[in-house]
């Protein structure tokens, strides 16, 4: 194999949208403590002391949320398009890896469906096999990413 078959004429790699850095979810996290402590405060003024126990529960809570969401957030895709193959590489939150490869990608066929709600599929068909990829983009992501793809099979086909 030589050095042209193996350079990418695509190479991307995929991550889920995280809104918050992991300094934002401290602050959220601490904020919403606060406030929960304020309202604790409140209720064991008046009494109700037995409440203490759920605001702790509540903190606890929210902060697993927010863990197991950026534990989420390590997932992703690496789409690779060569001269010999196409390969998604999936890596889970575990960090356990799958791959899937389509040889040769000159059948290639990048089909990108709406779905209801304005929502889309893609998915990458050849030889009868289909793979869904970029679930977790959003459908505008997806949309450019199938447009990149279209075109980096089309070089591939006109050389």
């Amino acid at each position: 194999m030589d050095q042209a078959e193996r350079e990418p004429l695509f190479d991307a790699v995929l991550y889920p949208h995280r809104s918050l850095s992991p300094r934002g979810v401290r602050k959220v996290i601490l904020g919403l403590a606060g406030a929960l402590g304020l309202v604790a405060i409140y209720f064991t003024a008046l009494g109700a002391w037995p409440v203490l126990p759920f605001f702790g529960c509540e903190i606890v809570l929210i902060w697993w949320a927010f863990k197991a969401n950026a534990r989420d957030g390590r997932a992703c895709e690496r789409v690779r398009l060569t001269r010999d193959a196409l390969t998604v590489a999936r890596v889970r939150p575990s960090g356990h890896e799958q791959h899937h490869r389509i040889a040769p990608p000159h059948w290639l066929r990048v089909d990108l469906a709406a779905r209801p709600g304005g929502d889309n599929e893609l998915r990458l068909a050849s030889h009868g096999r289909s793979l869904k990829v970029g679930d977790f983009l959003t459908p505008e992501e997806r949309g450019e990413l199938a447009d990149e793809l279209r075109l980096a099979v089309a070089r591939l086909n006109k050389n």
